[in-house]
């Protein structure tokens, strides 16, 4: 399932969009994640914007079309390229100050109350909170808040239902991002 939406698989990330969507219409708090008033905001990938695929981009798009109809707002770039989390050893992955320093915000921000970050996979958070960060230096008031397709949970003896949506928290502490859960 990460591979082909790492791959932005042109059958399978609509799919999963739309499974998202369905969700949304029996979970209140998925339908409150993309309401009204609401700003797709793709994460950048780690490499610099531009020179690879944006899996957060097909999904931000995809989201939208299959039935939230929110605007999606590409206005958050990658000026350099970080190292990338899913290959590198846990002690190399970027902290959330290199991808903070990485990002820049192009364009004009849209007066919106809330955006709503779009990621493909989150793991720790640090890419996240980072984008939060950089965004809230531009856009104060804005209620910012993330949605990832997948979340990674180590390792798992027993798990109960592979896909089910889950509402959680990363925070900043003991200097790292925390996710819970």
């Amino acid at each position: 399932m990460c591979e082909r939406v790492k791959a932005s698989h042109p059958l399978w990330l609509p799919r999963y969009a739309g499974g998202v969507y369905r969700w949304s219409l029996q979970n209140r708090e998925l339908a409150s994640l993309f309401c009204r008033g609401s700003a797709l905001v793709p994460v950048p990938g780690s490499a610099r914007t531009g020179d690879a695929p944006w899996t957060a981009l097909e999904l931000a798009i995809v989201l939208s079309e299959v039935g939230f109809s929110l605007p999606v707002w590409i206005g958050l770039r990658r000026r350099h390229a970080v190292t990338k989390s899913a290959t590198a050893a846990s002690a190399a992955r970027p902290s959330v100050p290199q991808h903070y320093d990485s990002f820049a915000v192009t364009s004009a921000v849209v007066p919106v109350k809330r955006i709503v970050l779009i990621d493909d996979v989150v793991t720790k958070g640090r890419t996240l909170l980072a984008a939060a960060a950089r965004l809230r230096s531009v856009a104060p008031d804005a209620d910012i808040q993330a949605f990832a397709l997948i979340r990674t949970q180590g390792f798992a003896q027993h798990i109960e239902h592979l896909a089910e949506p889950c509402r959680g928290v990363i925070r900043w502490a003991g200097g790292d991002a925390r996710r819970e859960p």
